[in-house]
């Protein structure tokens, strides 16, 4: 068989393997029953999907015609790094600056990442998205996350 979108084969590999790392990872934890699902349950669920849609994208790398291979570019490097960052930003700081200073800090580091960057956007942005995650994770949902710094 011959590889016919390389973009195709990459992205299902990459599904399935993400997929089938979750499933086997969450056998570390109890599965459960369907009337009582343990903490185990749900992430394999999720990683049998992940993977078996993988595996339909990746049937789609032998089947699909393109006329030239429908090649991988560049990797963009820059929103790789700066969304990647905001998420190992937010995490590392949520319990030392709290939620209130951490949020807002990840949705402007995330915002660097795009070609249109703008202060005053990612800065509005920064405080919608923030009003609403309070709004729905502390308020509506009641979770202990820290506010301010420790």
């Amino acid at each position: 068989m011959k590889i016919k979108s390389q973009k195709d084969f990459v992205s299902g590999a990459l599904l399935v393997a993400v997929g089938v790392l979750f499933a086997v990872g969450s056998t570390n934890y109890g599965f459960g029953d369907s009337t009582r699902p343990g903490p185990g349950y749900f992430p394999f669920g999720l990683g049998v999907i992940l993977a078996v849609l993988g595996l339909a994208i990746l049937s789609g790398a032998f089947s699909r015609k393109s006329k030239d291979g429908d090649p991988i570019g560049a990797i963009p490097w820059r929103p790789l790094i700066c969304v990647v960052g905001a998420l190992a930003f937010f995490g590392y700081f949520l319990p030392r600056l709290g939620f209130l200073a951490s949020f807002p800090a990840m949705i402007v580091i995330t915002s660097a990442g795009g070609s249109e960057f703008r202060w005053r956007d990612a800065l509005l942005n920064a405080f919608v998205l923030t009003v609403l995650s309070y709004a729905v994770f502390i308020y509506g949902l009641e979770l202990n996350i820290p506010l301010w710094p420790a």
